[in-house]
Formats: C-alpha cells, sequence, structure tokens
C-alpha cells in the first residue's frame, strides 16, 4: 500500500510539474504590450485597441475583434486567445468598440473598418506588411471579421483624415460561428418568426430595425452571405453542430455560396458543442495554422 501510495504521489507531482510547464507554455507567450492605443472616435468617445508586440515579429499582423453580443469592454486580453499566434511572431492588435445599443452595430462595422485602416496607416511603426493582416472573433466577433472579409475595401483618397484613405481590406479571416444572414435566422433561438432582426439585439441594429421593410434593407447590409466577392480572402470557420444561438446552418450556408463563387472557405463542424467549448483554446492553434499557410512573407511565396 504504502509503495502505491508513493507512486500514485510521484505520478500526480510529474502531472502536476507537466500542467505547470503546459500554463507558462500556453499562457505566458512574451511579448511587449502598448495598452488603449487610439485608433479612432465615435460620438466623441475614443475607439482603443491593445497592440501586442512579439520578440521575433514576422512581419504579419492579426486583428482580434473584441466582440461579444456586440459589446466589448476594457478588460486585458485572456493570454490564451493569442498566445499560439504571438509565439509564431504574429503582431497582434486587440481591437475594442462601443458596445451596443449605446452604438448601433452598424457603426460598430465601420469603426471596425476604421481599426483595419489605423493599423495599415501605421504598419512601419509596428513593424508589419500593410499588406498581411488578418482578422479573429467569435460569435459578433466574428460576425465582425466576416464583415471585414467581405466589405473591407479602399478608403477615399479625398479624406482629411489619411488614415481614412487607407484600404479596409483584410488578407485573411478565421473565426467562431459567426451570424452570416441576419435576414434567414433559421433555428437560432433569437428567431422572431417575422423575419426581423434578432430579438435580443434589436436596439442595437437602430432606428432602422423598427420597421420591417427598413430591416429587410438594413439586415441585408450587414449580412457577410450578401457580400462574397471574388476578392474575398482565404476564410476559416469553426462551429458546433449544437449551437442553438447561431446555428450550424449560418456557416454553412455562408461557406456553399462562397465556394460557389470559388472562393476559399474551410468549415470545420464540431460534433455536440454549442455556442462555446471548453476546448476551444486547442481551435486557436487551428487559426495560427491557417494565418501560416495565407499569410506567408511575399518571398516565402516564391
Amino acid at each position: 500500500m504504502k509503495k502505491l501510495l508513493l507512486f500514485c504521489t510521484v505520478v500526480l507531482s510529474i502531472l502536476a510539474a507537466m500542467g505547470g510547464v503546459f500554463y507558462w507554455w500556453w499562457f505566458k507567450a512574451p511579448s511587449t504590450l502598448t495598452a488603449a492605443v487610439q485608433y479612432g472616435e465615435r460620438d466623441g468617445k475614443p475607439l482603443l485597441m491593445d497592440v501586442l508586440q512579439p520578440p521575433n515579429p514576422n512581419g504579419a499582423g492579426v486583428i482580434l475583434a473584441v466582440s461579444g453580443g456586440w459589446k466589448s469592454n476594457q478588460d486585458p486580453i485572456q493570454p490564451f486567445l493569442i498566445a499560439p499566434f504571438v509565439r509564431r511572431g504574429y503582431t497582434v492588435f486587440a481591437v475594442r468598440h462601443i458596445s451596443q445599443p449605446e452604438c448601433t452595430i452598424g457603426n460598430i462595422v465601420e469603426d471596425m473598418k476604421r481599426s483595419v485602416r489605423f493599423v495599415r496607416h501605421h504598419a512601419e511603426d509596428y513593424e508589419v506588411d500593410p499588406d498581411r493582416l488578418g482578422v479573429i472573433g467569435g460569435s459578433s466577433g466574428g460576425h465582425l471579421s466576416l464583415m471585414l472579409g467581405t466589405c473591407g475595401g479602399p478608403g477615399d483618397p479625398a479624406a482629411s483624415d489619411t488614415v481614412d484613405r487607407e484600404s479596409s481590406a483584410v488578407q485573411c479571416v478565421a473565426c467562431f460561428y459567426p451570424p452570416t444572414d441576419l435576414l434567414n435566422l433559421g433555428a437560432s433561438t433569437e428567431n422572431t418568426g417575422d423575419g426581423g432582426p434578432p430579438k435580443s439585439f434589436k436596439k442595437g441594429f437602430g432606428p432602422r430595425a423598427e420597421n420591417l421593410e427598413d430591416w429587410k434593407v438594413l439586415g441585408r447590409e450587414l449580412s457577410p452571405i450578401y457580400h462574397i466577392t471574388d476578392a474575398m480572402p482565404p476564410t476559416f470557420i469553426v462551429h458546433g453542430d449544437a449551437d442553438t444561438l447561431v446555428p450550424l446552418d449560418q456557416s454553412e450556408r455562408f461557406r456553399d455560396e462562397a465556394i460557389k463563387r470559388g472562393r476559399n472557405v474551410v468549415l470545420e463542424v464540431r460534433p455536440g458543442k454549442p455556442h462555446g467549448w471548453p476546448t476551444m483554446i486547442f481551435d486557436i492553434i487551428r487559426f495560427a495554422d491557417w494565418f501560416d499557410l495565407h499569410l506567408k512573407n511575399t518571398h516565402d511565396k516564391m
């Protein structure tokens, strides 16, 4: 019995040590933080992002849409969200927006575009290639990521603000369970059954969501599935098939429409997973793999 107890103690000690090593490796990726960088302004309030630079940058940038339910906060970014990227040399821009309903979701989309323009304008300052920018996010952050992937484009060359002259396009997208078609919510628990906006977020869409006819126009404007073009970048989506908030159908139909246009969209389905699951941290490694594949240095592609 004593030998058994000793053996168990040794095994537990080894497992604890391994857990400690894993914790350090995963959560303690070294980086230099520049907090609360202002990338714009909305209604007199600053729009802020945190910039995390790795010790050995690879020249590519990752924009993290800090958003859930189209709400954002100023809490520090959880290290596990960015560790796989930082360890591979990506500079991460954790972008926050003003939360709905204080800010309409349409304006949030515009502010996310502004963040990309800001990063591109200051690319040299952050040691990133302006033509090697990707975006990641989950749920509403996934929606915003796809809106950048489908609607990002040239800035206004006549804009007085030089940032706004830059393109808001990204070169790669990876996201979790994104709403893609706000006009066809399917089996979502947010479906009102009359074609209206998601019931918990109606105020967030602003006055145009009050009238069903106006909503049909607005909902289309804010649905990535209706903006797929030949310029859409490679896109990777992970979605659970037990998601009742944003049903898998949202990602499946988006993928199918994109493939019809000859675009590179990969959807990986997680059986039995709802709207979020603990092992998503390992899916983030898959996101980093996707970015490694599609954000290579130009010289690496030759």
